[in-house]
């Protein structure tokens, strides 16, 4: 019976271990971030700011030199030395709907079927993920939650990474349907002992023909009199009024090119290519058609021999000089655990040709402005969502990318993870033995 007690309170404490933690509590104290260099995420930079914020809000961001108020009522937080920074957004992301990718019951990012533009990823969204909880003490605070697969793969949201449930994760349901563009090239496929090199598509028309004809189909739906409900013709409804956006993942010059082609055509109100490995070819048109780009992740190889070696590094540089609206997405290889180094890809970009202040738009205002969320996030400006936190250093070196505290909407979240968990342990072990 003794023992039968020992292992009953060992599995109580290993589950309580490994439980979700408890979402932060809402703001009921204006909080007052004083000293501090304020990143504010459109460009400008305030060397010794006040930042206050009130009830989840934003209320007055300024230079402290200038500045005389009255604080005896706030919670003061001294940040003198540091540096404050709006929470940063990752794009396109399948954070929270794959938790491990050997473990089949834990892996909900995509539906069968070829088109399904009526799966909602954000019902799959798992509030509770140690991956989304890893995300925070880098400052990645917000994501876009995607699904993948099939021709059109569904319908993203936009989720807050500190939540009991989906519903509460929720910031913008529904925010746009995702396609994927067919490819103007493949590859043959070796394992049926086809040629694994490149070569053109011949199935190209054909498959760009079946989503012309989708779209068709959903326009007349929707100028239909309904009788009977088709749910894929029926969420498509948002890109022909404005109300959603098409992101078209497509990487080639040809397919970028016939995608705006395609979204023109079928007057789709506002779209966004994502990947764009080549987008820098076609940069003036995006530009053209005002159309940005959450240009793929910064740390890879040249797709093609005649690239230049460092053309993934800079290729944010050559599109925001063409004028294009740029940010950045890490989807690909362990996309989920490399969404915590966004920070590190946009200081990449500093590294080959832009500024500090124009990488980080690249992870907060213009992610923000491109998913429709720049109302309430994205910088620090009175009257938009108190989502932000405070580095000890410079946010986009990972030497110096050291989080003290961290809100969203106003509410001091954990930065205590499973791996810092682990951190701690072993460290303890070690030194207890020194």
């Amino acid at each position: 019976m003794k023992n039968l007690k020992l292992l009953i309170l060992t599995l109580l404490c290993t589950s309580i271990s490994l439980a979700q933690q408890t979402p932060a509590s809402k703001q009921t104290k204006t909080i007052a971030i004083i000293g501090a260099t304020a990143h504010i995420g459109n460009g400008d930079v305030i060397p010794n700011s006040v930042v206050i914020f009130k009830d989840g809000k934003i209320v007055t961001v300024a230079d402290a030199t200038v500045i005389k108020m009255d604080m005896s009522d706030m919670e003061i937080i001294n940040a003198n030395g540091k540096h404050v920074y709006p929470g940063f957004i990752v794009p396109n992301s399948t954070l929270g709907l794959v938790e491990i990718d050997a473990v089949r019951a834990t892996d909900d990012d995509a539906e069968i079927g070829n088109f399904n533009p009526h799966i909602r990823s954000i019902i799959a969204y798992n509030a509770e993920s140690k991956v989304v909880e890893s995300m925070r003490p880098n400052g990645v605070l917000l994501g876009q939650i995607t699904p993948r697969g099939g021709r059109i793969s569904g319908t993203s949201s936009i989720a807050q990474f500190d939540a009991w449930n989906w519903e509460d994760a929720t910031v913008k349901a529904d925010d746009g349907i995702h396609m994927n563009w067919p490819s103007s090239f493949t590859r043959g496929r070796w394992w049926l002992g086809e040629d694994p090199g490149l070569k053109a598509n011949d199935k190209y028309s054909e498959q760009v023909n079946e989503v012309t004809a989708f779209f068709n189909e959903s326009k007349a739906y929707a100028d239909g009199d309904k009788t009977t409900t088709n749910l894929p013709y029926k969420a498509c409804k948002g890109l022909f009024d404005g109300t959603q956006k098409l992101y078209i993942h497509a990487d080639d010059e040809k397919g970028i090119t016939d995608a705006i082609n395609f979204a023109k055509e079928n007057k789709v109100k506002s779209m966004v290519i994502v990947g764009g490995a080549e987008a820098y070819k076609v940069a003036s048109l995006l530009k053209q058609n005002n159309i940005p780009v959450l240009l793929q992740r910064v740390h890879l190889r040249p797709n093609a021999e005649d690239d230049d070696y460092d053309l993934p590094y800079k290729m944010a540089k050559l599109l925001v000089d063409k004028g294009v609206l740029v940010g950045l997405e890490v989807s690909g290889q362990m996309e989920r655990m490399n969404a915590r180094n966004l920070p590190f890809y946009a200081g990449t970009t500093v590294a080959h040709g832009l500024t500090k202040e124009q990488a980080l738009q690249l992870i907060t205002s213009n992610t923000a402005k491109i998913l429709g969320i720049d109302d309430m996030y994205g910088t620090l400006e009175n009257g938009k969502n108190a989502t932000l936190f405070i580095s000890e250093g410079d946010a986009l070196d990972m030497r110096t990318n050291i989080l003290t505290h961290a809100f969203i909407d106003g509410r001091l979240i954990s930065l205590e993870t499973h791996q810092t968990e682990l951190w701690q342990r072993y460290d303890n072990k070690y030194k207890s033995k020194q």
